[in-house]
């Protein structure tokens, strides 16, 4: 397997948020970044050019290579908001019944708005993707 290509960055995670040209993703942004940082008790951290990024965990490829990557975190795209939950979502089913609108794929929740779900169901969500991650990637 190759090596990340998305790693950690110097850049500046507000830099970042000031830069977004549409002002509603830059707006919505910014309360992500205040929702992660409750929730993750952590700094926000850069990860490659566009993707913000809370705590580290380290998992082995099966050539048995360590990689680290990002526990959770976000990226303001021009077509969404595209939010990384590390452990998939099977085990959040009811969780995302109360979440409002969205998509998923493997391990990223799309929304359009943050105002299209329920945040305070969202910070359960990402709370709980955390302890799950805790379980599979002590810290």
């Amino acid at each position: 397997m190759a090596d990340n290509k998305t790693l950690p960055t110097a850049c500046k995670v507000l830099d970042f948020v000031q830069s977004i040209d549409n002002k509603q993703k830059q707006v919505d942004a910014l309360g992500l970044l205040d929702i992660f940082a409750k929730v993750t008790k952590q700094d926000a951290v850069m990860w490659g050019s566009s993707i913000i990024g809370y705590g580290t965990y380290s998992y082995q490829t099966a050539d048995k290579k360590t990689h680290q990557f990002m526990r959770t975190g976000f990226s303001p795209r021009k077509n969404n908001l595209a939010l990384y939950i590390m452990v998939g979502f099977s085990d959040f089913e009811e969780k995302l019944q109360q979440l409002g609108k969205f998509k998923t794929g493997k391990s990223c929740l799309y929304i359009n708005r943050l105002s299209d779900v329920n945040e305070r169901v969202l910070e359960e969500l990402i709370e709980l993707s955390l302890v799950e991650m805790a379980r599979r990637y002590p810290v």
